[in-house]
């Protein structure tokens, strides 16, 4: 792309987004038109103040038509395969009639701060699908405000009448905590014999799984795979109940060869029917909503913070001296605290 190449397709990128306003894409978004629903999410991911006035009308405007999704989050260790995964699970449910969402949160660089955004790459087939979406976002700096945004990109999903909305995260880590706080059904995908260095996502995100699936349970790791399974079904009845009464359960799948692909979504059927007979299927989604209530306090106030143009200089000054030696960054805190809450 050449110099006058570049500049015709900013000004035609800098059009469509100036036509961006929450009326016009509610109304693609209501009628299931994906370019519609690409940019209400963009518009959600901006940073721009003004576009940030028009996200909160639109999402305000979409709430009434949402809800009505079964959300899943899906993680595990780097190579454990968790596009593959999706990718063979979304094309099952698309051909038993139902239409998908892949919101996938992508590791951005530590040193570039950079994102591949390769999930529509890696899930080719299922991405050209009719009734299939794949929205990747950049994880960046801040793990908290792009899962704000994941959770108000599902809400305009939902608007746009998906019926399963999946969360793929970055791997391990804080990201699964965030996830889980969003979704209904929360699945692991473990390796048989990586070794617990590598598996070892531990008890606390293993706690957190309604589904622990063994993937790449093919060829000569079948038997890897199921002797894995006894091993976590045998490590889960050691976990206290859960308050859902659900029981997590255990399988072993092969994206590849579609291996428990169908089982895997009538565990989350079985699932869904359980938990909303015995009403803790909405009262997980009330919780959830009390969360993200203080989730969003706190990333409003972290933005109004470094966004004053009194402590832009001020934050500066203080680093220095942190580093300097001259006081503990306890002090500094302290200091730049005192400066923004007498603004």
């Amino acid at each position: 792309m050449n110099e006058e190449q570049l500049k015709k397709w900013k000004a035609k990128r800098q059009k469509r987004r100036d036509s961006f306003n929450s009326d016009g894409l509610l109304s693609g978004i209501l009628r299931g038109d994906l370019q519609a629903l690409s940019s209400g999410i963009t518009l959600l991911e901006s940073n721009k103040k003004e576009d940030k006035a028009e996200a909160q009308k639109l999402i305000n405007s979409c709430l009434k038509y949402s809800g009505k999704s079964i959300r899943v989050g899906v993680t595990g260790v780097p190579g454990v395969g968790k596009s593959t995964f999706i990718e063979s699970f979304g094309q099952f449910v698309v051909e038993k009639g139902f239409k998908i969402a892949v919101l996938a949160i992508d590791p951005s660089s530590e040193k570039s701060g950079g994102s591949i955004l390769g999930d529509k790459t890696r899930m080719n087939q299922l991405s050209v699908l009719e009734n299939a979406f794949i929205r990747p976002s950049a994880a960046g700096k801040s793990l908290g405000g792009v899962a704000r945004k994941t959770r108000e990109s599902i809400i305009l999903c939902e608007a746009a009448g998906y019926d399963f909305i999946l969360i793929e995260t970055v791997g391990v880590g804080q990201s699964e905590t965030m996830v889980n706080s969003m979704v209904d059904f929360f699945m692991l995908l473990m390796l048989a014999g990586a070794g617990d260095e590598l598996q070892g996502i531990k008890r606390g995100i293993m706690e957190m799984a309604d589904a622990l699936i063994i993937t790449k349970a093919d060829g000569d790791n079948l038997i890897k795979a199921r002797r894995a399974k006894k091993e976590y079904e045998n490590a889960i009845h050691l976990f206290p109940p859960n308050e859902n009464e659900w029981i997590p359960k255990t399988l072993v799948a092969s994206a590849l060869e579609n291996y428990n692909i169908e089982k895997t979504f009538e565990t989350i059927q079985s699932f869904v029917n359980q938990t909303k007979v015995n009403g803790s299927f909405t009262n997980n989604r009330k919780q959830q909503d009390k969360y993200w209530l203080h989730e969003t306090i706190a990333d409003t106030l972290m933005t109004n913070f470094y966004s004053s143009e009194r402590l832009v200089e001020v934050i500066a000054e203080v680093e220095q001296d942190v580093i300097s030696g001259k006081i503990s960054s306890f002090e500094g805190a302290e200091k730049l605290m005192k400066i923004y809450n007498h603004e």
